[in-house]
Protein backbone atom coordinates (compact mmCIF):
# COMPACT_ATOMS: atom_id res chain seq x y z
CA UNK A 1 0.00 0.00 0.00
CA UNK A 2 0.99 3.55 -0.94
CA UNK A 3 0.15 5.21 2.62
CA UNK A 4 0.58 8.67 1.36
CA UNK A 5 -1.57 8.00 -1.61
CA UNK A 6 -4.12 6.18 0.54
CA UNK A 7 -3.98 9.38 3.14
CA UNK A 8 -4.96 11.62 -0.27
CA UNK A 9 -7.95 9.38 -1.24
CA UNK A 10 -9.18 9.24 2.46
CA UNK A 11 -9.04 12.92 2.53
CA UNK A 12 -10.76 13.34 -0.81
CA UNK A 13 -13.27 11.42 -0.04
CA UNK A 14 -14.36 13.16 3.08
CA UNK A 15 -14.00 16.40 1.03
CA UNK A 16 -16.23 15.17 -1.60
CA UNK A 17 -18.67 13.21 0.77
CA UNK A 18 -18.47 10.11 -0.88
CA UNK A 19 -16.85 7.23 -2.90
CA UNK A 20 -17.86 8.14 -6.19
CA UNK A 21 -17.64 11.85 -5.46
CA UNK A 22 -13.68 10.63 -4.53
CA UNK A 23 -13.42 8.74 -7.86
CA UNK A 24 -14.48 11.17 -10.39
CA UNK A 25 -11.78 13.85 -8.30
CA UNK A 26 -9.38 11.43 -8.57
CA UNK A 27 -10.36 9.53 -11.77
CA UNK A 28 -10.69 6.38 -10.60
CA UNK A 29 -12.63 3.43 -10.09
CA UNK A 30 -15.26 3.50 -6.93
CA UNK A 31 -13.70 -0.17 -6.67
CA UNK A 32 -9.92 1.40 -6.29
CA UNK A 33 -11.41 3.79 -3.95
CA UNK A 34 -12.46 1.69 -1.71
CA UNK A 35 -9.55 -0.57 -1.85
CA UNK A 36 -7.23 2.33 -0.80
CA UNK A 37 -9.40 2.69 2.25
CA UNK A 38 -9.66 -0.45 3.37
CA UNK A 39 -5.73 -0.86 3.42
CA UNK A 40 -5.48 2.32 5.62
CA UNK A 41 -8.08 1.50 8.03
CA UNK A 42 -6.43 -2.41 8.15
CA UNK A 43 -3.04 -0.34 8.56
CA UNK A 44 -3.82 2.15 11.08
CA UNK A 45 -6.16 -1.09 12.87
CA UNK A 46 -9.30 1.36 13.13
CA UNK A 47 -12.36 2.05 11.35
CA UNK A 48 -11.81 5.68 9.86
CA UNK A 49 -15.08 6.23 7.95
CA UNK A 50 -18.93 5.10 8.35
CA UNK A 51 -19.87 4.43 4.84
CA UNK A 52 -23.35 3.75 3.49
CA UNK A 53 -24.33 3.82 -0.41
CA UNK A 54 -24.55 7.50 -0.01
CA UNK A 55 -22.66 9.29 2.41
CA UNK A 56 -19.31 8.89 4.25
CA UNK A 57 -18.95 10.22 8.04
CA UNK A 58 -15.96 10.21 9.90
CA UNK A 59 -15.56 8.05 12.92
CA UNK A 60 -13.77 9.62 16.08
CA UNK A 61 -10.62 8.13 15.15
CA UNK A 62 -10.92 9.17 11.81
CA UNK A 63 -12.21 13.02 12.84
CA UNK A 64 -8.23 12.83 14.62
CA UNK A 65 -6.65 10.92 11.86
CA UNK A 66 -7.57 12.97 8.97
CA UNK A 67 -6.27 16.14 10.88
CA UNK A 68 -2.94 14.74 10.69
CA UNK A 69 -3.18 13.84 7.26
CA UNK A 70 -3.93 16.92 6.08
CA UNK A 71 -0.91 18.40 8.02
CA UNK A 72 1.03 15.78 6.13
CA UNK A 73 -0.37 16.37 2.53
CA UNK A 74 0.33 20.21 2.99
CA UNK A 75 3.94 19.40 3.66
CA UNK A 76 4.61 17.43 0.99
CA UNK A 77 3.42 19.70 -1.26
CA UNK A 78 5.26 22.46 -0.14
CA UNK A 79 8.42 20.17 -0.44
CA UNK A 80 7.52 19.32 -3.72
CA UNK A 81 7.14 23.52 -4.82
CA UNK A 82 10.51 24.14 -3.16
CA UNK A 83 12.65 20.94 -4.86
CA UNK A 84 10.87 21.81 -8.07
CA UNK A 85 11.39 25.79 -7.66
CA UNK A 86 8.04 26.51 -9.27
CA UNK A 87 7.41 29.55 -7.43
CA UNK A 88 6.60 31.04 -10.67
CA UNK A 89 3.74 29.09 -11.52
CA UNK A 90 0.50 28.95 -9.46
CA UNK A 91 -1.37 25.69 -9.67
CA UNK A 92 -3.73 22.77 -8.02
CA UNK A 93 -6.29 23.40 -5.54
CA UNK A 94 -6.62 26.48 -3.35
CA UNK A 95 -8.93 26.54 -0.18
CA UNK A 96 -10.40 29.45 1.08
CA UNK A 97 -12.69 29.93 4.15
CA UNK A 98 -14.68 33.31 4.83
CA UNK A 99 -17.88 34.47 6.45
CA UNK A 100 -21.01 34.14 4.54
CA UNK A 101 -21.90 37.77 3.54
CA UNK A 102 -18.32 39.19 3.14
CA UNK A 103 -17.13 36.16 1.60
CA UNK A 104 -20.62 35.89 -1.08
CA UNK A 105 -20.61 39.56 -1.86
CA UNK A 106 -16.90 40.88 -1.44
CA UNK A 107 -14.66 38.40 -1.60
CA UNK A 108 -16.57 36.28 -4.65
CA UNK A 109 -15.82 38.59 -7.41
CA UNK A 110 -12.48 38.73 -6.58
CA UNK A 111 -11.99 35.11 -6.52
CA UNK A 112 -13.89 35.04 -9.88
CA UNK A 113 -11.05 37.25 -11.57
CA UNK A 114 -8.43 35.26 -10.09
CA UNK A 115 -9.25 32.41 -11.58
CA UNK A 116 -9.83 34.20 -15.03
CA UNK A 117 -5.67 35.35 -14.61
CA UNK A 118 -4.92 31.81 -13.96
CA UNK A 119 -6.15 28.73 -15.46
CA UNK A 120 -3.76 26.44 -13.49
CA UNK A 121 -5.08 27.18 -10.44
CA UNK A 122 -8.32 25.84 -8.73
CA UNK A 123 -10.35 27.36 -5.92
CA UNK A 124 -12.53 25.64 -2.81
CA UNK A 125 -14.51 28.82 -1.23
CA UNK A 126 -16.20 27.80 2.22
CA UNK A 127 -18.45 30.74 3.43
CA UNK A 128 -18.92 29.71 7.40
CA UNK A 129 -19.73 31.47 10.18
CA UNK A 130 -17.72 29.81 12.61
CA UNK A 131 -14.16 29.81 13.84
CA UNK A 132 -12.25 27.36 11.04
CA UNK A 133 -9.27 25.60 12.43
CA UNK A 134 -6.81 26.11 9.22
CA UNK A 135 -4.34 23.46 9.34
CA UNK A 136 -6.75 20.75 10.79
CA UNK A 137 -9.46 21.80 7.61
CA UNK A 138 -7.10 22.18 5.31
CA UNK A 139 -7.44 25.71 4.41
CA UNK A 140 -4.70 27.49 2.67
CA UNK A 141 -6.32 31.27 3.76
CA UNK A 142 -8.96 32.51 5.99
CA UNK A 143 -10.80 36.37 6.11
CA UNK A 144 -11.23 36.82 9.49
CA UNK A 145 -12.59 39.55 10.93
CA UNK A 146 -11.67 40.37 14.64
CA UNK A 147 -8.47 40.46 16.88
CA UNK A 148 -6.01 37.75 16.24
CA UNK A 149 -4.65 35.30 19.10
CA UNK A 150 -3.16 33.09 17.29
CA UNK A 151 0.39 33.97 16.42
CA UNK A 152 0.89 30.74 14.35
CA UNK A 153 -0.11 31.95 11.16
CA UNK A 154 1.02 34.91 8.83
CA UNK A 155 -1.43 37.80 8.64
CA UNK A 156 -1.89 40.33 6.29
CA UNK A 157 -4.92 43.30 7.79
CA UNK A 158 -6.83 44.55 4.99
CA UNK A 159 -9.22 46.90 7.19
CA UNK A 160 -9.95 47.69 10.51
CA UNK A 161 -13.66 49.37 10.61
CA UNK A 162 -15.95 46.56 11.02
CA UNK A 163 -18.61 48.18 13.90
CA UNK A 164 -20.75 45.97 15.75
CA UNK A 165 -23.73 47.82 15.66
CA UNK A 166 -27.24 47.46 17.49
CA UNK A 167 -30.50 47.64 15.31
CA UNK A 168 -33.87 47.54 14.90
CA UNK A 169 -37.24 48.54 12.95
CA UNK A 170 -38.15 52.40 13.24
CA UNK A 171 -41.92 50.40 13.59
CA UNK A 172 -40.57 48.77 16.51
CA UNK A 173 -38.83 52.13 18.01
CA UNK A 174 -41.93 53.57 17.69
CA UNK A 175 -43.85 51.24 19.93
CA UNK A 176 -41.39 49.99 22.56
CA UNK A 177 -39.78 51.77 25.51
CA UNK A 178 -36.11 54.24 24.75
CA UNK A 179 -32.89 52.48 23.62
CA UNK A 180 -30.66 55.52 25.53
CA UNK A 181 -28.05 52.89 27.86
CA UNK A 182 -27.30 49.60 27.29
CA UNK A 183 -29.08 48.69 30.23
CA UNK A 184 -32.40 49.46 28.51
CA UNK A 185 -32.22 46.49 26.18
CA UNK A 186 -33.69 44.42 28.96
CA UNK A 187 -37.04 45.99 28.43
CA UNK A 188 -36.84 44.57 24.94
CA UNK A 189 -36.87 41.93 22.58
CA UNK A 190 -34.01 40.20 21.12
CA UNK A 191 -33.06 38.94 18.47
CA UNK A 192 -29.86 36.82 19.13
CA UNK A 193 -27.54 36.40 16.15
CA UNK A 194 -25.60 33.09 17.39
CA UNK A 195 -21.73 34.55 16.44
CA UNK A 196 -22.54 37.69 18.60
CA UNK A 197 -23.70 36.10 21.47
CA UNK A 198 -26.91 33.92 22.84
CA UNK A 199 -27.40 35.66 26.31
CA UNK A 200 -25.43 38.70 26.44
CA UNK A 201 -23.85 41.72 24.83
CA UNK A 202 -20.94 43.75 25.85
CA UNK A 203 -20.36 47.67 25.50
CA UNK A 204 -17.92 50.15 26.01
CA UNK A 205 -17.45 51.42 29.44
CA UNK A 206 -19.83 54.19 30.62
CA UNK A 207 -17.81 57.44 31.10
CA UNK A 208 -14.97 57.90 34.21
CA UNK A 209 -15.31 53.77 34.11
CA UNK A 210 -12.58 51.32 32.44
CA UNK A 211 -14.88 48.07 33.04
CA UNK A 212 -17.07 47.35 29.97
CA UNK A 213 -20.48 47.18 30.31
CA UNK A 214 -22.77 43.71 30.16
CA UNK A 215 -26.21 43.21 29.41
CA UNK A 216 -27.75 39.74 29.97
CA UNK A 217 -30.92 38.69 28.47
CA UNK A 218 -33.00 35.85 27.11
CA UNK A 219 -33.13 35.70 23.85
CA UNK A 220 -36.96 36.39 22.39
CA UNK A 221 -35.71 34.86 18.97
CA UNK A 222 -32.55 33.19 17.97
CA UNK A 223 -31.09 32.51 14.84
CA UNK A 224 -27.72 31.26 13.31
CA UNK A 225 -28.05 33.44 10.04
CA UNK A 226 -27.43 37.22 9.70
CA UNK A 227 -29.87 37.84 6.93
CA UNK A 228 -32.57 36.08 9.09
CA UNK A 229 -31.74 38.13 11.82
CA UNK A 230 -31.57 41.40 10.18
CA UNK A 231 -34.87 40.51 8.22
CA UNK A 232 -36.28 40.04 11.01
CA UNK A 233 -35.38 42.73 12.57
CA UNK A 234 -36.55 44.72 9.70
CA UNK A 235 -40.20 43.32 10.31
CA UNK A 236 -40.22 44.60 13.90
CA UNK A 237 -39.95 41.50 15.89
CA UNK A 238 -37.06 42.87 18.06
CA UNK A 239 -33.33 44.66 18.37
CA UNK A 240 -30.75 42.76 17.39
CA UNK A 241 -26.75 42.98 17.16
CA UNK A 242 -24.88 42.46 13.76
CA UNK A 243 -21.67 43.87 11.87
CA UNK A 244 -22.42 47.00 10.13
CA UNK A 245 -21.79 45.99 6.11
CA UNK A 246 -24.46 43.50 7.12
CA UNK A 247 -27.15 46.28 8.09
CA UNK A 248 -26.25 48.98 5.75
CA UNK A 249 -28.19 48.76 3.11
CA UNK A 250 -31.32 47.98 5.30
CA UNK A 251 -30.19 51.67 6.94
CA UNK A 252 -30.09 52.78 4.06
CA UNK A 253 -33.31 52.08 2.98
CA UNK A 254 -35.22 53.40 6.28
CA UNK A 255 -35.86 49.45 7.05
CA UNK A 256 -33.31 49.52 10.07
CA UNK A 257 -32.04 52.64 12.53
CA UNK A 258 -29.04 51.97 14.48
CA UNK A 259 -29.05 53.15 18.06
CA UNK A 260 -26.35 52.97 21.48
CA UNK A 261 -23.79 53.62 18.85
CA UNK A 262 -22.01 55.82 21.15
CA UNK A 263 -21.82 52.53 23.59
CA UNK A 264 -20.46 50.21 20.56
CA UNK A 265 -17.21 48.33 21.21
CA UNK A 266 -14.37 49.19 18.96
CA UNK A 267 -14.07 48.37 15.37
CA UNK A 268 -12.99 45.47 14.66
CA UNK A 269 -9.85 44.19 12.46
CA UNK A 270 -10.24 42.31 8.92
CA UNK A 271 -7.13 39.83 8.18
CA UNK A 272 -6.45 37.44 5.52
CA UNK A 273 -4.40 34.42 7.39
CA UNK A 274 -2.69 31.49 5.94
CA UNK A 275 -0.87 28.80 7.70
CA UNK A 276 3.16 29.45 8.82
CA UNK A 277 5.04 28.39 5.44
CA UNK A 278 1.74 28.11 2.89
CA UNK A 279 2.39 32.13 1.86
CA UNK A 280 5.08 30.91 -0.30
CA UNK A 281 3.34 28.14 -2.29
CA UNK A 282 2.59 30.06 -5.31
CA UNK A 283 -1.34 29.76 -5.82
CA UNK A 284 -0.90 30.99 -1.93
CA UNK A 285 1.03 33.89 -2.87
CA UNK A 286 -0.66 34.79 -6.02
CA UNK A 287 -4.07 35.10 -4.23
CA UNK A 288 -2.78 37.50 -1.65
CA UNK A 289 -0.77 39.31 -3.87
CA UNK A 290 -3.91 39.62 -6.58
CA UNK A 291 -7.28 39.75 -3.23
CA UNK A 292 -5.27 42.11 -1.18
CA UNK A 293 -5.25 46.06 -2.74
CA UNK A 294 -8.77 45.00 -3.97
CA UNK A 295 -9.97 43.71 -1.00
CA UNK A 296 -8.38 46.62 1.32
CA UNK A 297 -10.58 48.94 -1.78
CA UNK A 298 -13.68 47.54 -1.14
CA UNK A 299 -13.52 47.34 2.93
CA UNK A 300 -12.52 51.05 3.02
CA UNK A 301 -15.54 51.76 0.65
CA UNK A 302 -17.55 49.25 3.24
CA UNK A 303 -16.48 51.45 6.10
CA UNK A 304 -17.02 54.87 4.76
CA UNK A 305 -20.86 53.80 3.55
CA UNK A 306 -21.48 52.03 7.15
CA UNK A 307 -19.63 54.87 9.26
CA UNK A 308 -21.39 57.19 7.16
CA UNK A 309 -24.83 55.02 8.57
CA UNK A 310 -24.05 54.95 11.86
CA UNK A 311 -26.30 58.11 14.03
CA UNK A 312 -26.74 58.64 17.37
CA UNK A 313 -29.85 57.02 18.88
CA UNK A 314 -32.86 59.06 17.95
CA UNK A 315 -34.37 57.69 21.04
Amino acid sequence: MDRIDAMRVFVVAVDEGSLAGAARKLKRSPTAISRALNALEHHVGAELLHRTTRSLKLSDVGQRYIAVCRRILVDLEEADIIAGSERASPRGALTISAPPILGEEILRPIVDEFLEIHPGVSVRLHMLDRFVNLIDEGVDLALRIGNLADSSHISTKIGGDVRRVVVASPRYLASNPKIEEPSDLLKHQIVAFSNFGLDSWSFKPAKASSIPRTVHFSPRYTVNSVRAAAASAAAGVGVTRLYSYHISEYVKEGRLTIVLADAEPEPLPVHLLAPHGRISVPKVRAFVDHAVPRLRTELARIAAEANALIIPNIG
